[in-house]
């Protein structure tokens, strides 16, 4: 189980419903100076161990074959 990924925490897209005039000022100056925070969080990234453990077994059992 080392070498699974873990799973991540849940993303809820959630709006508070009272009104800060502060936060909406601050808001309001973050989108002027294009500001954003990088939501991509369900972006996959596949670990390189998993490649190197499966391409160090491929030559085990080529070895293994080929000379035995």
């Amino acid at each position: 189980m080392l070498f699974l990924k873990r799973p991540s925490h849940r993303i809820f897209d959630y709006t508070p419903r009272h009104y800060d005039p502060e936060q909406d000022k601050t808001e309001q100056r973050k989108k002027r100076l294009k500001f954003r925070y990088n939501r991509n969080h369900n972006r996959r990234t596949k670990s390189p161990v998993i490649w190197i453990v499966l391409f160090i077994l491929i030559l085990y059992f080529y070895f293994k074959f080929t000379t035995g």
